[in-house]
């Protein structure tokens, strides 16, 4: 009886481990958010090289505000709120600023990050439109620090 009685505890404890395990690998594979660019120039489909909203840009606050909330939405959860990275992933306000900085920030979007076969960042770029892309980088030089 003992022994039956242990069997069924074990059996009991490595179905709830098995089911927080799941649990933890699904928040990782969430889904992105939409965002809403209403206000912001519309870009077209072929990417841009150099980030459109960034001074002198007239409508630079308003994409501020927009890619703020699409980073909150979308990044934050690897990336940091507020963009403070927590070490999971690369603390983004220490991306370079200008052109070399939108080459790599573009790059990564498009083409995500693959590591041996596991999936670092998805391709955002499949799930969110240039404009929300290039406005989260605005947020992101509004907030940046140097190293």
């Amino acid at each position: 009886m003992f022994l039956k009685n242990k069997l069924l505890l074990s059996t009991a404890a490595l179905v709830f481990c098995a089911g927080l395990s799941t649990q933890a690998m699904a928040h990782g594979d969430v889904t992105p958010q939409g965002v809403d660019t209403q206000g912001l120039d519309p870009l077209g489909e072929e990417w841009r090289e150099e980030n459109p909203y960034r001074p002198p840009y007239e409508k630079n606050a308003q994409a501020i505000k927009i890619g703020f909330s699409a980073y909150t939405q979308n990044c934050a959860r690897c990336h940091g709120l507020e963009g403070i990275s927590g070490g999971i992933a690369p603390d983004l306000r220490m991306l370079e600023a200008g052109l070399e900085g939108d080459e790599w920030y573009q790059y990564r979007v498009v083409n995500g990050a693959v590591r041996d076969g596991a999936v670092y960042m998805p391709k955002m770029a499949d799930y969110l439109s240039q404009e929300a892309l290039w406005a989260i980088r605005t947020w992101l030089e509004s907030v940046s620090v140097d190293e």
